[in-house]
């Protein structure tokens, strides 16, 4: 094999890792996105349970919150989770 013929598939081999790496750095990115989202999530319900206390009117209307923004969530998760790929 030629040393220009080497070298092109060498290019060739660096251009597609090259697009892989960057791929891989999108759905770390994504995947971070996502669970700092849920993480931010837990903690503010852990915040509102713990402001509720056992008051049984300020839990109803947090569990009355949670009901009313469920669409909300699923369409949030939804939209900022990549679906795998095929």
């Amino acid at each position: 094999m030629s040393g220009k013929r080497i070298l092109d598939q060498l290019l060739k081999g660096q251009q597609k890792m090259s697009k892989q790496l960057d791929d891989l750095t999108t759905e770390v990115t994504n995947a971070t996105t996502v669970e700092q989202s849920a993480i931010t999530l837990i903690q503010g319900l852990a915040a509102q349970l713990a402001a509720a206390g056992t008051d049984p009117a300020k839990l109803q209307a947090l569990h009355d919150e949670l009901v009313a923004s469920d669409a909300a969530l699923a369409a949030a998760v939804s939209a900022n989770t990549q679906a795998p790929a095929p």
